[in-house]
């Protein structure tokens, strides 16, 4: 089984207004961990949509408009990512993805690639998150008596690598910093059925 672990940045939370901006992702082994492809891309867009840009968003991420009217175009990226998913094999119950907020990330990635499209290579629909994750082990453990139930310890991705003592998401939040913050507190949340056997 493939993990897509996958991070977007935006010019905004409303995705009826607002733009995708930057899309990174990393495939990986979820038995072993192991490292299979690792894409990163800023979008362009239009100066009328980057114009809509939500302050706040911006301020996050802190892209300009001299980056992003660099970037690749949609119809560029939206041919590399499914070059690479075919590459591959990316399909239902063959990979999932992972995200930190999957509701955000993937109605933002179907700015890239439409759900028809998707639904036509058979991409997974499956899109998991971190905190649901890290909720769940942590209830397990709540009732045990061993931990604190989980909404007593929070559960953003920062919040949830402060209980596993790891850093904080590299600032400016960049999609491939989401990525590799989120995989690293995967590995501490769920970890890879092979690196803990080999331990």
């Amino acid at each position: 089984m493939l993990g897509i672990f996958l991070d977007s940045e935006t010019n905004g939370l409303n995705s009826q207004i607002h733009k995708i901006l930057e899309i990174a992702f990393k495939i990986v082994d979820l038995q072993t961990g192991e490292l299979k492809e690792a894409y990163q891309s800023l979008i362009t867009q239009p100066i009328d949509a980057w114009e809509k840009s939500n302050p706040d968003s911006l301020r996050i991420n802190g892209f300009t408009w001299e980056e992003v009217k660099t970037g690749r175009t949609i119809r560029h990226v939206s041919q590399q990512i499914i070059d690479i998913f075919t590459q591959w094999n990316i399909r239902r119950k063959l990979a999932v993805f992972i995200c930190q907020n999957p509701s955000f990330d993937r109605v933002f990635f179907s700015q890239i690639v439409d759900p028809d499209t998707q639904e036509m290579l058979n991409w997974p629909y499956h899109w998991l998150d971190l905190a649901s994750m890290f909720w769940a082990i942590s209830m397990e453990k709540a009732k045990g008596g061993h931990e604190p139930f989980p909404w007593e310890l929070h559960f953003s991705k920062d919040a949830i690598a402060a209980h596993y003592n790891l850093p904080v998401e590299e600032k400016p939040h960049r999609a491939m910093n989401g990525v590799n913050h989120l995989f690293l507190c995967y590995q501490a949340v769920v970890g890879f059925p092979e690196q803990k056997f080999l331990r």
